[in-house]
């Protein structure tokens, strides 16, 4: 596992972020959208690893676009990587996310599968959440925050 990682905002246009997200079948439909902020990250060497982001909703925040580059998986990176993108997230409400394979590694992580109708609706108003996400994909909020 890397011990230091390091987070740098880039923009929804970076070919970089574009590329990972399709690599892992993530979607980029509205990644240039305003209200997301994405994140590189890279080892102590300089080296991307991966890519984060987050969408802002009211008081609220969609955690979206976690994806590791294929030659990092499977090392324990992708726990630091969300600890690190929630730890930028200090002061605001609920964290949310939607997911339809990585339900188990997020539950890992301290977030819960909840109902859509609990869902507050400024999330559930994202493109990811409205159009983009299959309405079978799992919606989680956080419970148990990093330390």
């Amino acid at each position: 596992m890397l011990s230091v990682i390091r987070l740098s905002e880039v923009s929804g246009s970076d070919p970089d972020l574009r590329a990972a997200l399709m690599a892992a079948a993530l979607p980029t439909d509205d990644v240039e959208d305003e209200g997301r902020v994405f994140f590189k990250v890279t080892s102590e060497d300089e080296q991307t690893i991966g890519f984060s982001g987050i969408e802002r909703c009211l008081g609220d925040v969609l955690l979206r676009s976690v994806v590791i580059l294929r030659a990092y998986r499977g090392r324990g990176i992708g726990h630091n990587v969300v600890e690190a993108t929630l730890r930028r997230l200090k002061g605001v409400g609920d964290v949310y996310l939607a997911t339809t394979t990585a339900a188990p590694f997020f539950s890992s992580m301290g977030f819960v599968e909840v109902p859509r109708d609990s869902v507050p609706a400024a999330v559930l108003a994202t493109r990811q959440l409205s159009s983009i996400c299959p309405s079978s994909a799992t919606i989680m909020k956080l419970i148990k925050p990093p330390t």
